[in-house]
């Protein structure tokens, strides 16, 4: 068995099983250490300084005796820390995106999704340029600014030239005042010179879930195809990152595991890439298995409740304070209301998770990779975003302007994000309510937006903010951003 080695490029090494088991077995022999708890808790929280905020973050072993926790009063507290690292970092802020599904080839075996290649019951698709424009086109239509790109692994139908070519239409699409100004990527593993081109052509994040960390379920799991590989899997966000993508996203898919066994994984991921690279995730993705074509969730016995979902959420927020938690359409309005309050800054809203799903929104959605739980507009989502008091963003400033991977750690760390990142959200959102936001919702949102414009610290930010606000509300000035 390979040693722990954090540093090391090795998969077996830096997610290292007799570790996680060592972890799992002190955190569950220290599960009602209050002592330790509360010395656990008191690092975990955020602190003032003299230039805005800072937090230590856990260890994956810190961190899993607070997912290991069953005292009611030190479980309340988990959630009252992570809503206050939230709080500190990101604001009220919560970023918007929506999914693209370019094609549904795969040669993949995964037996928990219905991409896979044995499936002969969904009808496979694979887009045209023209028809990822008029995807790009709906999805603007929405207010969308924001996407993220997602394709079966298929070297025939899916190739890195198809991806590059999509990504290429995406971004030279202008639409009324509609503009894709971020494409992040959801794909297979690949090489190091793939990561370069997909840096060349310009994406935000690249995402990649991990699914499970557990080696000797991820090979039952992934039976057969490339994705059967391990090692290459796991130690993809490597070869991207030596390709030039900074920010990269972390995931597993909850459900598949023991949920301890895969945030313990999750954590020791993410102090791998800060240990190597310098820089941890720039997001983390908290999926649960859902229900799809051929594939029934209620196979899989590590089905999580609502109630641990939570809590692994908010220690994840504990763990790395200052990465982005991601949480999508899977979850249902009321599980991601309370997430919203546990240190999740991330939504997808008026998602589609079928090829062709949001131009072609009468035909049957039959190519669907998992049932959607929250079905309403994104009018609908930002209006209620507003209405329980959260800023929805639209913002894509920093990756334009150069703040990714070291560089915007550097200023989340030490609080100056917020000069930036609040005055953005406030322009985006009221590029989204003069453009596409229903009456009902423009009032909740230009309200908002008054209040939140005297929160801004800096009087000479605010003062541009509110004159770029009047000016998109006024013109058809666009894409102000500091």
């Amino acid at each position: 068995m390979a040693s722990y080695n954090p540093k090391s490029l090795h998969a077996e090494e830096f997610i290292n099983d007799g570790e996680i088991r060592e972890t799992l077995a002190y955190a569950e022999a220290n599960k009602n250490n209050v002592e330790l708890i509360d010395a656990i808790l008191e690092k975990a929280r955020p602190r003032k300084t003299a230039t805005g905020c800072t937090c230590a973050g856990l260890t994956h072993r810190e961190a899993s005796v607070l997912l290991a926790c069953e005292i009611p009063e030190k479980v309340q507290k988990i959630y009252e820390i992570a809503g206050e690292i939230k709080q500190a970092f990101y604001g009220n802020r919560i970023v918007i995106f929506a999914p693209l599904y370019l094609s549904n080839y795969c040669v993949n075996g995964c037996v928990y999704c219905p991409y896979h290649m044995k499936n002969k019951t969904i009808p496979r698709r694979k887009l045209t340029q023209e028809e990822v424009r008029k995807e790009v086109i709906a999805l603007q239509d929405m207010g969308h600014k924001r996407l993220a790109i997602e394709a079966g692994e298929d070297p025939k139908n899916n190739p890195i030239e198809y991806i590059l070519e999509c990504i290429k239409t995406i971004y030279s699409v202008n639409h009324k005042n509609g503009a894709i100004r971020r494409v992040n990527v959801n794909i297979a593993a690949t090489t190091v010179e793939n990561y370069r081109k997909l840096k060349d052509a310009g994406i935000g994040t690249y995402i990649l879930f991990q699914e499970t960390y557990h080696k000797e379920s991820y090979l039952q799991l992934h039976p057969t195809g490339p994705k059967h590989d391990y090692d290459y899997h796991t130690e993809a966000m490597d070869r991207a990152m030596e390709g030039g993508i900074d920010d990269v996203g972390l995931g597993v898919l909850f459900g598949l595991e023991l949920y301890k066994y895969e945030f313990a994984g999750l954590i020791m991921h993410a102090e791998h890439l800060e240990a190597v690279h310098g820089v941890g995730p720039h997001t983390i993705s908290v999926p649960r298995l859902k229900r799809a074509s051929d594939i029934d969730p209620d196979q899989f016995d590590n089905g999580i409740s609502d109630e641990i979902f939570e809590k692994i959420t908010a220690c994840i927020r504990l763990a790395v304070p200052y990465t982005g938690i991601i949480v999508s359409t899977r979850e249902s309005e009321e599980v991601r209301g309370r997430l919203l309050h546990l240190g999740v800054s991330q939504v997808s809203g008026a998602s589609r998770t079928s090829v062709g799903g949001y131009a072609e929104a009468e035909r049957p959605h039959d190519t669907e990779q998992f049932d959607v739980s929250d079905q309403r507009s994104l009018d609908e989502v930002v209006r209620w975003l507003m209405e329980n008091g959260h800023v929805p963003s639209f913002c894509t400033a920093c990756y334009r302007e150069g703040r990714t991977g070291d560089r915007f750690m550097s200023l989340c760390k030490s609080g100056q994000i917020l000069n930036c990142c609040h005055p953005n959200a406030l322009m985006t959102l009221t590029e989204f309510l003069t453009d596409y936001a229903s009456e009902e919702t423009k009032k909740v949102g230009f309200e908002m937006i008054e209040r939140e414009l005297a929160r801004i610290p800096k009087d000479k930010v605010r003062a541009i903010a509110r004159e770029n606000i009047e000016a998109i509300r006024s013109s058809n000035r666009r894409d102000f951003r500091f």
